[in-house]
């Protein structure tokens, strides 16, 4: 099985959940997404492939966050692309879907 997980390797959470793929052997491309950040186009076909908003997929914990209360979904992806610490991770994408690793274990649906 491909997998690819958006990943910060500094994040305890995206650890977690690239740890859960290693186990279950993927075939892993690993997007370190603030070194190489997704497209807004990208990140937009993510979220709908996962069947979120662009405002569930944003860190919001993130002080550049607070400005984007009540944005529309395409401020908050131009914000993203433009700021790619505001995108929750992890992200990970396989052939049966997209998952935002919160907690990791989401990650088994897709697997």
């Amino acid at each position: 099985m491909k997998a690819t997980i958006f990943h910060n390797p500094r994040c305890s959470k995206s650890r977690e959940a690239l740890a859960l793929l290693e186990q279950a052997g993927a075939d892993l491309t690993i997007v370190e997404y603030l070194k190489t950040p997704p497209s807004r186009a990208e990140l937009s076909r993510l979220y709908a492939k996962a069947g979120m908003t662009p405002g569930q997929g944003l860190r919001s914990a993130e002080d550049a966050a607070k400005s984007l209360k009540g944005a529309s979904d395409e401020q908050i992806l131009d914000a993203m692309a433009a700021n790619p610490i505001l995108i929750e991770r992890p992200l990970v994408e396989t052939d049966k879907g997209v998952r935002l690793g919160r907690p990791p274990e989401t990650i088994r649906e897709i697997l």
